[in-house]
């Protein structure tokens, strides 16, 4: 067995030098090719790191059921709360409502700016004594803005934290036509902004399918300031992506005399744009 190993090594010791031989030739010539003026070299590109800018709008639709509370402060007055049904909002529209989203995203960074604007409008029964007619009017505008970051970002998943703001805006208008009385025209409006901070996680499914949780929480001119976003989503090629989901909006606001707890809640349908 010795001798047979020790003849296998003799025969092997050649070929091992041949083979280091020819490496450490071609060596030798790909390195004058590199110092000859005028021959070609081949490099290799470096990878592009540079981040891609991506923009991504998403008009939704949404009328969802509304809850709105009266709770006296410092007195033993009793709250009142109303609830204003999908329906009831339809009808009482006077334009068309706008919903939308608007996502700017490089690399790990996106702006995220959502904004809805909803006027509606209900008549006032006077019984046509002391004025003809009456009409209110109400507006509501909701513009949130955050920078959220990438923290974790996998073929199956992402998961994105971040803060930014959400302003409100509420106005409204009586307006009572002239009868035993002259005329009244009155309008008022609230405004306030609320820090927030925002987490937002996604997984696919697998098929085109997957599923969003997005939340948000704060305060400042409100009391507490939140929401939650529940969604599916698919995606189809060469196609918005679409989402059917439910979304939860709250506030609950202090003024002098009283608090005004509002949720609103209910289901939506959206389509995002990817460009």
């Amino acid at each position: 067995m010795d001798a047979k190993a020790s003849d296998f090594r003799r025969l092997l010791r050649p070929l091992l030098l041949g083979v280091a031989a020819l490496a450490m030739a071609g060596a030798a010539t790909g390195a004058h090719a590199q110092d000859q003026p005028g021959q070609p070299v081949t490099l290799t590109p470096p990878p592009d790191d540079s981040p891609r800018m991506e923009l991504l709008v998403t008009p939704y639709l949404w009328l969802p059921w509304t809850s709105v509370g009266v709770r006296p402060v410092n007195t033993n007055l009793p709250g009142r709360s109303v609830t204003i049904g999908p329906g009831d909002l339809i009808t009482h529209l006077n334009w068309v409502p706008f919903m939308g989203e608007a996502e700017l995203r490089m690399g790990p960074f996106a702006l995220v700016t959502d904004y809805m604007h909803a006027p509606v409008t209900s008549g006032i029964t006077t019984r046509g004594i002391l004025f003809g007619s009456g009409r209110s009017g109400a507006s509501l505008n909701i513009g949130t803005g955050l920078i959220l970051y990438r923290i974790v970002s996998t073929p199956n998943q992402y998961l994105d934290v971040g803060a930014g703001a959400r302003a409100w805006g509420i106005s409204t208008e009586v307006s009572l036509t002239q009868g035993l009385l002259p005329s009244v025209n009155v309008s008022s409006g609230q405004t306030w902004g609320d820090v927030v901070g925002a987490a937002r996680y996604h997984y696919n499914l697998g098929h085109g399918f997957g599923a969003t949780a997005y939340g948000d929480i704060g305060a400042g001119g409100a009391r507490i300031d939140w929401q939650a976003v529940g969604t599916v989503d698919y995606q189809i090629p060469h196609w918005p992506t679409l989402h059917a989901g439910f979304r939860s909006l709250n506030f609950n606001y202090q003024a002098a005399l009283a608090r005004f707890p509002v949720n609103m809640y209910g289901p939506f349908i959206a389509a995002t744009f990817h460009f």
